[in-house]
């Protein structure tokens, strides 16, 4: 799976802009503010429909029009493809020129994995950080997961509604017996999934991690969840009721769910140093790029914004050669050094992109 082409116009700080990649390494440097990140954020757009950064849609769009388009052409082994995405007052997503109807026919198209500056959140922030890596990994490859995932957090706001309602104007709390039901259903339907994709990374990141090392460290993950059974988790709901209705949420949940990673026994966000963390990231990522490929038989596209320059040239081609069938692009301040003759570097300067030569 690669891209090979992408157009944006109107798109944060870009005017129209076509640009063209290569299926090994591309690579885009320039000082910062200049726009590097833009262009991965127009891909991960076209591939999950949203930012990974903006709140709302209307920020990716050029301060001085009223509308942005990204354009991606991309070819997997058996098919090419289109995605185009119009942004103005409301979104309008285009699969092969088809308009769809909801997110979840657009994902799985182009299958990413990302390493962003604050990738290393992930392990050091809350546990909304985590449970966001595994929506991201998991919608790409089943759809119906951030289907399931939508319905819970719609029931979950009207569940949390209605406790309000309770507590303010003293409403029947046996009705909370409806949306306790339904919260359950999709709860458990998240659950298998989750803990589905945590047992593969599991199996991955064992061995990738020892690689890494040079089996000096061990790594294990610990997933946490409320939701393993139906019944267990209906009757949480009901024995934390009355808290719930205090409170005016539900305190237990698929949405309160965590994973925990060890460092040779020891829980890494509390005794992990800065370079374990950096080193069990980027063991998850190798981890999350080998489950894709299991799952569909080819590797994801790469998405490097400003990490390899914290690499040295050695680290960086020897983290280069693990990935060698894979589409990378790179954003870095400096032209890096890279062994590798099938490579595009681009500089980026103001919004514009010139082919450097």
């Amino acid at each position: 799976m690669w891209i090979s082409k992408i157009k944006i116009n109107n798109f944060r700080n870009y005017n129209l802009q076509e640009i063209n990649l290569n299926e090994n390494i591309n690579v885009f440097f320039g000082e910062n503010a200049q726009g590097k990140t833009n262009i991965i954020e127009s891909i991960f757009l076209c591939s999950m429909g949203k930012s990974f950064r903006a709140k709302k849609d209307k920020e990716m769009i050029n301060l001085n029009s009223e509308s942005a388009m990204v354009e991606i052409d991309y070819k997997k082994s058996d098919r090419d493809g289109k995605i185009k995405i119009e942004l103005n007052n409301k979104k309008n997503v285009y699969v092969n020129g088809i308009k769809i109807k909801k997110l979840s026919e657009l994902l799985g198209k182009i299958n990413i994995v990302i390493f962003t500056p604050d990738d290393i959140n992930i392990f050091k922030g809350g546990p909304q950080n985590r449970r966001r890596f595994l929506d991201i990994m998991i919608s790409q490859l089943k759809p119906n997961y951030m289907y399931n995932l939508n319905l819970y957090l719609k029931t979950l706001e009207q569940r949390n509604n209605y406790l309000k309602q309770i507590k303010e104007l003293k409403k029947d709390e046996n009705m909370l017996d409806i949306w306790d039901e339904e919260l359950t259903n999709y709860a458990i339907n998240i659950y298998k999934y989750r803990n589905e994709f945590i047992n593969k990374i599991k199996n991955k990141i064992k061995i990738i991690h020892g690689e890494i090392t040079n089996n000096k460290e061990e790594i294990e993950i610990e997933y946490l969840s409320d939701c393993q059974k139906k019944e267990k988790y209906l009757e949480l709901l009901k024995t934390r009721r009355k808290l719930d209705i205090i409170k005016g949420f539900t305190t237990k949940g698929i949405h309160r769910d965590d994973f925990l990673i060890y460092i040779n026994k020891k829980q890494l966000d509390i005794y992990g140093s800065q370079g374990q963390h950096r080193t069990a990231i980027l063991s998850l990522k190798l981890s999350e790029l080998n489950i894709v490929y299991d799952e569909i038989g080819e590797f994801p596209i790469l998405l490097l914004d400003d990490f390899m320059s914290e690499l040295d040239s050695k680290r960086r081609n020897n983290f280069l050669e693990k990935i060698k069938n894979t589409q990378v692009i790179i954003t870095c301040t400096e032209k890096i050094d890279i062994e590798n003759k099938n490579i595009l570097i681009y500089n980026v300067k103001d919004g514009k992109i010139f082919k450097d030569v």
